[in-house]
Parts: C-alpha cells; sequence; structure tokens
C-alpha cells in the first residue's frame, strides 16, 4: 500500500463514519459550504470524481451503477470511495497516467493526493458541522492539509478563488489552531 493509499483509506473511513452517523432528518441541514445542505455536500463528492472529464473517468474506472444521493447518501458515497481506494491498490492503475484538465498529464494516485484527499478531508467537518455529528479530523492529514496552504503561491491562491472552487480566504491568527487555519483558508470559521 502507498503513502496516498493509506492517506486516502484514514480520510475516507472518516467521512464515512460522519455519513453513517447522520440522522435522516439531518440530512436537509444547512452545510458551512454556502447554499449547500449536508446531503448536498455528499453529492458535490460523488457527483464530482467520478465525473466524466476528471478522476474516475480520465483513468477508466468504472463504478457501476451509483444511487442518487437523495435516495442513499451513504451507498453512493461508499461505491464512489471503493472505487477511488480500488484504483489506489491496484498499482497497475495507481500509477497510470491520464490528462486531467488544467493539471495536466498526472498518475491517479497523484490526482487524487492533489485533489480529492483535501477536498474530502475538509468536508468531513462540513458535513459533521451541518449535521450536529461529532468530528476528529486526522491529526497527521491536518498537519499536511495546513503545511500545505501555508505554501500556496498568492497566484495559485487567487486563481483556486476566482475559479470559484474556493470562497474568500478569512484571516486567521499565525499561531491559531491547525483547524482553524485550514478552515479560515477555505473560508469557514468553527462554530463557537
Amino acid at each position: 500500500m502507498t503513502e496516498i493509499a493509506d492517506r486516502f483509506r484514514r480520510v475516507a473511513a472518516d467521512f464515512t463514519l460522519v455519513v453513517d452517523a447522520v440522522d435522516g432528518h439531518a440530512w436537509s441541514n444547512p452545510s458551512p459550504c454556502a447554499g449547500w445542505t449536508a446531503r448536498d455536500v455528499v453529492r458535490h463528492l460523488v457527483e464530482w470524481i467520478p465525473g466524466p472529464g476528471f478522476l474516475l473517468g480520465s483513468f477508466g474506472i468504472d463504478t457501476g451503477p451509483i444511487p442518487t444521493v437523495d435516495d442513499d447518501p451513504a451507498v453512493a458515497w461508499a461505491i464512489v470511495r471503493d472505487a477511488v481506494q480500488g484504483g489506489l491498490d491496484e498499482p497497475a492503475v495507481a500509477t497510470s497516467t491520464a490528462e486531467c484538465g488544467p493539471l495536466g498529464e498526472l498518475t491517479f494516485e497523484t490526482a487524487v493526493a492533489m485533489t480529492v484527499i483535501g477536498d474530502v478531508f475538509v468536508h468531513t467537518w462540513d458535513l459533521a458541522c451541518a449535521a450536529g455529528v461529532d468530528v476528529v479530523l486526522d491529526p497527521d492529514e491536518l498537519a499536511r492539509q495546513v503545511a500545505s496552504i501555508s505554501s500556496t503561491p498568492p497566484d495559485v491562491d487567487a486563481a483556486m478563488r476566482t475559479s470559484g472552487h474556493y470562497g474568500p480566504r478569512l484571516a486567521a491568527p499565525t499561531d491559531a489552531e491547525p483547524l482553524t487555519q485550514l478552515l479560515a483558508f477555505y473560508g469557514r470559521r468553527a462554530p463557537t
């Protein structure tokens, strides 16, 4: 197992725990992502990860039928999660390359590391907040994510925000705890 496969496994397991803990009525609760409900957080991951033209589609990984998130968010997520993990656990797939849009040609595991792990990680917090579920984010991944955002060049940061992928960055003290720093990068604040 590679480091990236292990990282995805841990982050996806945390997201799965939160998905499984969401009370049926909480799926319509608003999330920290403006305009999204708890269900929409899962919908986002289930729709973009396997979508044609990027990631699973680019690497020819077939998920098979996926129920709609409206019908069964837990099963929809599990199918996408398992497809990503299966690709990472298969060396021939993990090291295969494909064109990944603006990111250029990447290996499957590099594409997952660059785009999926961080997205699943921050959306674990978003979903937990929306559903009122307690979550403890993986401390190693949190440290890795904070180090990554701290070294993001200003032009890349600006491009991510103008693309609509991220909201405005919020100010956070340089000595703020890691979760506060990460949330501020994504335009979020922990509830007080």
